[in-house]
């Protein structure tokens, strides 16, 4: 899952993109106007969203987004506190509401609510055959044992499960996984992850489809 952060606070963006990259991969720009650029390009699966931005506000974009009929998930960060402000937002197209400053923790619980309702899912655990895993936690369980998976096993995880019966492609896993601040990808570096899940999780649990993907299959 590939999130953007739209934060002008320098200590604040940097901090929570590093606390956000332990779930998501994190594209971390200083206004609405970046923020247009960025989207442009990447698919995100939702949207930190401060209001105080330099140049348009978050509003404006959050109100830009809602008029193109853009339906992602949008979170605001604000350092107003007052029942109108938070009315406001809502009233304007955000999904949910958070004031500054806020717990990391509920931060990651927040946007793993908003994933999981856009995507149609109510149930906070996802169960599929002998697996039980949590996203918003990130725990894994292979009949009843617990499974321990590395950041990037668990991104590329996350990918697959989301898309049960659907063949995701390599390019889109990548572009799920890793975001700006990666560097020097090697050309089969989600092979290399693939193989590491196939080994704590069974080989038959993910499937290659040759020339198009891997998929995890019902």
């Amino acid at each position: 899952m590939r999130i953007l952060l739209v934060e002008d606070d320098t200590n604040l963006g940097k901090a929570t993109a590093e606390g956000l990259r332990e779930n998501y991969a994190v594209d971390w720009v200083p206004s609405s106007e970046d923020a247009e650029d960025a989207m442009a390009t990447n698919n995100y699966s939702a949207i930190i969203l401060d209001i105080n931005l330099p140049g348009a506000s978050g509003l404006d974009m959050l109100t830009t987004l809602r008029r193109k009929n853009n339906p992602i998930p949008v979170l605001l960060l604000t350092a107003r506190d007052s029942t109108h402000h938070k009315i406001e937002g809502l009233n304007t197209g955000a999904d949910d509401y958070l004031v500054k400053p806020f717990d990391l923790d509920e931060l990651l619980a927040r946007c793993a609510a908003l994933i999981r309702r856009a995507g149609g899912q109510t149930n906070p655990v996802i169960k599929h055959r002998n697996i039980t895993y949590e996203p918003a936690s990130g725990h894994l369980e292979l009949d009843g044992k617990s499974i321990v998976m590395s950041g990037r096993e668990r991104s590329v995880f996350n990918c697959l499960i989301h898309n049960i019966d659907r063949t995701v492609s390599k390019d889109k896993i990548i572009a799920n996984v890793y975001d700006w601040s990666s560097e020097n990808i090697e050309s089969n570096t989600i092979e290399v992850h693939i193989a590491s899940l196939r080994r704590k999780l069974g080989r038959d649990l993910i499937k290659t489809i040759r020339g198009v993907g891997y998929v995890i299959e019902k």
